[in-house]
């Protein structure tokens, strides 16, 4: 039986490999000998790869979606269960810590399913500082029936769980994310979870998934596509992703700044307005708000304080302190500060290498090593102002991410003249010395 598995998976992968078309059953073959561990990496990769070089169709992107739903747990909330999605690359990003209550306060469900640490801070390691998020699919079930929503770690629920292996195994040691494998990772982690409404911000600019508008809005309707195959009614939002949401970055500090701001301080209008606004697509998708008063609603809701009150109950049916304030939330004791050289404005900031720095200083495993950054795009700043400050439990780590974003640049300030060329400047040009002649 075992080699029959084997053998049967190993021709499925062979016959896809040649560019052959798999149905839905047949995927699932594959994904059973996955499952049963049968396979070797190196057929694992050659699945993947395939998907690299030859994507699948929209009709086999879904059938595959399907079987990565159908060997895994499933669970139904009923027809108003609704979730948010981010396709990742930008740093601070925690409006899922926003969106959830505000949307849960209003009726509908939302099981947020969340991932650890990838390309930047998972959304699962900053909630992981207000309660536990490695819950088992029956006390999710139990949180949700309780409080509406909940935000927790997706890899201890069972749900399309050849998803995890294919990362694990594969595309994390090969640093690629086939298309058709993303979609399918993605919706078939909503379908499992019985998601009928679903908003997905697709963050575009430099160092994101999609640097490009014309890839924003090619990767959006590849997304509306699939779904609307499923049964899921998604509505793809392109946000700006050329620097960081917020002003924290790390577990710890982006925690507090969310717990922050459901307080009532608000500490960041890029994370408000795009918390808001994406729930207020949610609200209108499902009837909540009449169309263009979806993010007035979001905000009320937000300001009111009905957002904070229920973010208590999920943190406590979550096994958190509902108690638990902003100010509470230790972050890293050792820190220093990356100071402007030079009066001007900032011109760009480097989402990679902010990440970079936040991981030298021992993020995610150290949830309070971080950093905050004081000055965004446009901002007029003078030299020796405080630009970003690091945070750390290690003071060895805090010096390599010292160093890291020393060397990095991770905000360029510029003045308002940002280059001078001399008459007599000479310009390299086409393997020759061209000199200026006037």
């Amino acid at each position: 039986m075992v080699s029959y598995l084997f053998n049967e998976a190993l021709e499925l992968i062979k016959k896809s490999i040649k560019g052959s078309k798999l149905n839905k059953e047949e995927f699932k073959k594959i994904f059973n000998a996955m499952l049963q561990n049968k396979l070797p990496n190196v057929a694992l990769a050659a699945f993947v790869l395939r998907q690299e070089y030859i994507p699948f169709s929209p009709e086999e992107t879904a059938d595959l979606t399907l079987a990565m739903v159908e060997v895994g747990k499933t669970v139904d909330f009923g027809p108003n269960t609704v979730d948010k999605h981010s396709i990742g690359g930008v740093p601070g990003n925690k409006v899922s810590l926003l969106i959830v209550p505000i949307i849960a306060s209003t009726g509908l469900k939302i099981p947020k399913t969340s991932s650890r640490s990838i390309t930047t801070i998972g959304t699962a390691d900053t909630m992981e500082v207000l309660a536990p998020v490695a819950l088992r699919l029956e006390e999710v079930v139990e949180v949700v029936n309780k409080t509406n929503g909940c935000i927790v770690w997706g890899g201890a629920l069972d749900i399309a769980p050849v998803d995890d292996i294919l990362i694990r195994k594969v595309e994390r040691v090969l640093s690629i994310d086939p298309i058709s494998q993303m979609v399918a990772s993605i919706l078939s982690k909503k379908l499992a979870m019985g998601t009928r409404y679903l908003v997905l911000d697709i963050p575009e600019g430099r160092g994101t998934k999609a640097e490009t508008m014309d890839q924003a809005i090619k990767l959006s309707k590849i997304f509306t596509e699939i779904s609307y195959r499923l049964g899921i009614r998604l509505e793809a939002a392109i946000t700006y992703g050329d620097q960081p949401v917020g002003h924290a970055v790390g577990p710890a500090l982006e925690a507090k700044e969310a717990l922050t701001t459901l307080e009532g301080n608000i500490v960041s209008t890029s994370l408000v307005e795009k918390a808001t606004g994406l729930a207020g697509i949610l609200l209108e998708m499902t009837g909540k708000a009449s169309p263009g008063r979806g993010q007035e609603i979001a905000k009320n809701i937000l300001s009111s304080g009905k957002a904070l009150k229920k973010m208590k109950e999920i943190i406590e049916a979550q096994g958190g302190d509902p108690k638990i304030k902003s100010d509470d939330i230790p972050v890293g004791q050792y820190k220093a500060d990356i100071e402007s050289p030079a009066d001007g404005y900032v011109v760009s900031i480097d989402n990679k290498a902010i990440m970079a720095i936040v991981r030298a200083a021992g993020a995610p495993d150290d949830k309070g090593a971080g950093l905050i950054v004081h000055k965004k795009g446009g901002s007029y700043v003078r030299k020796g102002e405080s630009l970003i400050t690091i945070y750390s439990n290690s003071e060895s780590r805090l010096e390599r991410a010292i160093a890291v974003a020393r060397t990095s640049e991770p905000i360029v300030v510029e003045g308002m003249i940002r280059k001078i060329i001399h008459p007599s400047m000479s310009i390299h040009g086409f393997g020759r010395i061209v000199r200026l002649e006037f």
